[in-house]
């Protein structure tokens, strides 16, 4: 098998393990393929080579029912990391809390959105006034305003364009930050910086696992977690998309 290497000399304790034990978690959901782990060291990483071919709106249907089968198996609580795994997960380089929560609004608040804040303050994106706003956004959610009566669902965690390879037997998911969650952040994540047959593939997931009334609505509540990782590093235009979608989410209440 043709195999993808990545290396990283400093890599924190955990760094590849945790990105194997969430491919081989989402795997086990036999909803949407994941990248075969051959071997993981803590400096490295070795996937299954994965071919690319141009996107289609069949492979885009395929993607969009397996996703909520994937969603489907669940986690056991908000917040839970990959089994085996304890400590923190990482999105991208950055490391993120994955301790397991009774409530989604209370984990999303405190543990994807808050920790990204100061470090997008101190980097210069997010002004002190829009830091404000966020805390005001994070309050509302972490009082459960949002809260419903949906399980955790078992999310690939950082489910951006990047991520989604167009393969001969459909699509192939890569660079997951996978924990318990809400399937509708996933799902958000993906709609915030586009994906081919967008459309398609969120209409094969609805028909397989409808959607509740309001979701498109509560997308920048979901973009939270997205918007306050990149604001944390690249770019004030990012932290005034996140004060955007924190104003958006207090107008929902």
């Amino acid at each position: 098998m043709e195999q993808h290497v990545k290396t990283r000399s400093d890599a924190p304790a955990g760094f590849f393990a945790v990105e194997a034990a969430g491919l081989r978690w989402l795997a086990e959901a036999q909803g949407a393929r994941t990248a075969e782990v051959i071997d993981v060291e803590p400096d490295r990483i070795a996937l299954e080579r994965i071919a690319g071919v141009r996107p289609t709106a069949d492979a885009a249907a395929g993607f969009g029912a397996a996703l909520a089968a994937t969603h489907d198996a669940g986690a056991d609580a908000f917040g839970s990391p990959p089994p085996g795994h304890h400590g923190d997960i990482f999105i991208g380089r950055r490391p993120q809390p994955a301790r397991p929560t009774a409530t989604w609004g209370a984990f999303y608040a405190a543990q994807r959105v808050e920790p990204f804040v100061p470090v997008a303050v101190a980097a210069g994106n997010l002004s002190a006034s829009g830091a404000e706003v966020v805390g005001r956004a994070c309050e509302v959610v972490a009082a459960g305003a949002f809260d419903d009566h949906e399980p955790p669902a078992r999310l690939h965690g950082d489910l951006w364009a990047g991520n989604v390879l167009w393969s001969p037997g459909g699509v192939v998911l890569i660079d997951p930050a996978a924990h318990g969650g809400h399937r509708e952040t996933d799902l958000a994540m993906l709609s915030l910086f586009g994906c081919p047959f967008l459309e398609d593939i969120v209409a094969a997931y609805d028909r397989a696992r409808p959607l509740r009334t309001g979701w498109r609505e509560r997308t920048p509540l979901h973009q939270l977690h997205p918007l306050a990782v990149h604001a944390a590093g690249h770019g004030p235009s990012y932290g005034r998309a996140l004060v955007d979608a924190a104003e958006r989410t207090l107008a929902l209440v």
